[in-house]
């Protein structure tokens, strides 16, 4: 079996000053690696999302979700609420999965769980 090092989830977009916008400036995750048709951002803890402009962005009745961990869930929606133009539904405690977390879309209709996992210290 090989040593993994990592991992890149790739998605369509058609604007990636908009994916920057979103991932980048709003979220605050650190773009990696600027390929012209993709852009890669890291995300802490492990793992990276790709955008790339020569895939066609898939959505449709079921989005895939791209889920970001973090500690202070209140403080992404409220930063949401000031920055993004989106309606936004106040984060829930879903007792189910143990989470507490809210979603949005980016600008090419994927859905973003921000998700804070309530059993973690």
């Amino acid at each position: 079996m090989p040593e993994w090092t990592g991992s890149i989830v790739f998605f369509g977009a058609s604007d990636l000053d908009a994916v920057d916008a979103f991932y980048g400036t709003l979220l605050g995750l650190q773009l990696d690696r600027d390929q012209g048709v993709c852009r890669i951002y890291g995300v802490p803890g492990g793992g990276a999302l790709g955008f790339c402009n020569h895939i066609p962005p898939v959505v449709g009745s079921k989005s895939p979700i791209i889920t970001l961990l973090a500690d202070d869930v209140d403080s992404v929606y409220t930063s949401l609420k000031e920055n993004y133009d989106q309606e936004l539904s106040p984060p829930i405690v879903n007792n189910r999965f143990g989470i507490y977390h809210l979603f949005v879309t980016d600008p090419h209709g994927y859905t973003v769980e921000i998700q804070k996992f309530l059993d973690k210290a």
